[in-house]
């Protein structure tokens, strides 16, 4: 959480992260603040006090926060490899189409889609009904271990899940997947080496954390149905959830030129201000 603060930061107060690419890694840093704000707190609570009951209607909002940030990133992560297109791809026409009114567009939508999107899914889960047994098999609530408590018909709630993945994840999944075709094959076809690589390095590390975040989501929802694999399940679960939103500050400013810089500069003067108290007492 701290590193994505600090990444939110920075972005904010270096003039020279005022780019469309950093004002999408400053939203994708506060929403991973928010996960992990959704899920950490009540696991480390449950761990550390041994209390480990969460209300129905505890379970469902926990489920909504995550389901909507999720859905978010989704579309932020998209968003965010179609900038690294047209920066790579369509160098001439970048600045004329990712204009500052164009980010924030993309960016409130991605916000908006993703927290309406989801409200569908929890007005039909709120109609379920709970009689059976009262332990969820996983480490937070999620939609599977919801459903498998209910004693109601659950399908027209699957269905309706389903068609919501359709709808906001896939196609995001696939602009993605097309910008880094159109990006790879581009940069193969920069005759020296060095081009090749100052034109991969400026989207390496989102490349990284889209593989992370799109594999674990692969492995954790195609693999739910089977109970072989079901703790390795529950345990990529918390990967994406919790341990992606800390690693990902980590890859942005390792294998960043611009955030290391400007996390430098910030030091320094962090460091001279505090000098500058310290002589002035």
């Amino acid at each position: 959480m701290v590193g994505n603060i600090l990444i939110i930061a920075l972005v904010v107060a270096d003039l020279h992260l005022h780019t469309p690419m950093y004002f999408f890694l400053g939203n994708l840093a506060c929403l991973e603040t928010c996960y992990t704000s959704t899920i950490l707190p009540r696991m480390l609570a449950s761990l550390l006090t041994g209390d480990r009951t969460i209300s129905v209607r505890g379970c469902i909002t926990q489920f909504y926060f995550f389901g909507s940030l999720a859905t978010t990133e989704c579309s932020l992560l998209s968003m965010m490899s179609y900038d690294r297109y047209l920066a790579i791809c369509k160098p001439l026409h970048y600045a004329a189409r990712m204009n500052n009114k164009f980010c924030i567009k993309l960016a409130v939508g991605s916000w908006i889609s993703g927290f309406t999107s989801i409200a569908i899914l929890i007005f039909m889960m709120s109609q379920l009904t709970f009689c059976g047994p009262n332990e969820i098999d996983h480490f937070f609530c999620d939609l599977t271990p919801i459903i498998n408590l209910s004693c109601s018909n659950t399908h027209m709630l699957e269905v309706t899940a389903f068609i919501h993945s359709s709808i906001f994840t896939l196609p995001p999944f696939l602009l993605t997947l097309a910008s880094y075709v159109c990006i790879i094959s581009a940069i193969l076809r920069i005759p020296s080496t060095t081009g090749r690589q100052k034109a991969f390095s400026t989207c390496s590390s989102h490349l990284t954390v889209v593989t992370i975040f799109y594999g674990t989501l692969v492995i954790v929802y195609l693999l739910s149905s089977s109970e072989a694999l079901k703790d390795l399940n529950k345990m990529f679960s918390v990967f994406y959830g919790v341990l992606t939103p800390l690693v990902n500050p980590l890859i942005y400013s390792l294998r960043n030129k611009e955030v290391k810089e400007a996390l430098r500069k910030a030091l320094l003067r962090f460091l001279v201000f505090d000098k500058n108290i310290d002589i002035s007492r």
